[in-house]
């Protein structure tokens, strides 16, 4: 259709001639409301980058002489990252005379993907970033081979048991009367 017929019959009807397409050949336009087309552009927009959220990255900073119940916290946090399709990274940055002995740093680290492997993977091994810090990336698994997350203690949810009934309060005794003194 000409340009010309295409600007009639849009002005017949009350819209705006809109170019959809301008690299394709010819050009594709539509006949629509300048302002909704402008509105379901953002929403479309704005539902693409939600489901990008795998490009987002999430940090844990831990330390060499972690204790065991701090690192199942962290490792806690990261599986909830990754079930939300986040990438994780794992810093841990050696403090003094721990420069001394990083492997066992390297042993924490490793430790920590290896109890993360059923969420997600690592990019590439741990490794020192200058003289201090040892990171690592962790990439989610896709949804279908990972497991789902564990309900977090105290979560009751619609398919969990209801509440136990409620003991019955003691009832208090019969006030005593007091014997007569005449």
């Amino acid at each position: 259709m000409s340009l010309d017929d295409a600007l009639r019959i849009a002005r017949q009807r009350g819209l705006d001639l809109v170019e959809v397409a301008a690299t394709a050949t010819p050009p594709v336009c539509r006949i629509v409301d300048y302002g909704k087309f402008l509105y379901e552009e953002a929403k479309r927009a704005k539902e693409s980058a939600a489901k990008q959220a795998a490009n987002k990255m999430k940090e844990l900073q831990i330390s060499a002489s972690i204790d065991p119940h701090d690192l199942g916290v962290k490792l806690n946090h990261a599986i909830e990252f990754l079930s939300d399709d986040m990438k994780v990274r794992v810093k841990l940055r050696f403090r003094g005379r721990q420069r001394a002995h990083k492997e066992i740093g390297f042993e924490v680290v490793n430790k920590f993907v290896r109890d993360l492997a059923a969420y997600g993977q690592a990019d590439a091994p741990p490794k020192m970033l200058g003289d201090r810090d040892l990171n690592v990336v962790i990439s989610p698994l896709p949804r279908s081979k990972r497991p789902k997350p564990a309900r977090p203690a105290g979560d009751t949810g619609p398919e969990s048991a209801p509440p136990p009934p409620r003991p019955e309060p003691p009832t208090p005794p019969a006030p005593s009367t007091p014997p007569d003194a005449g």
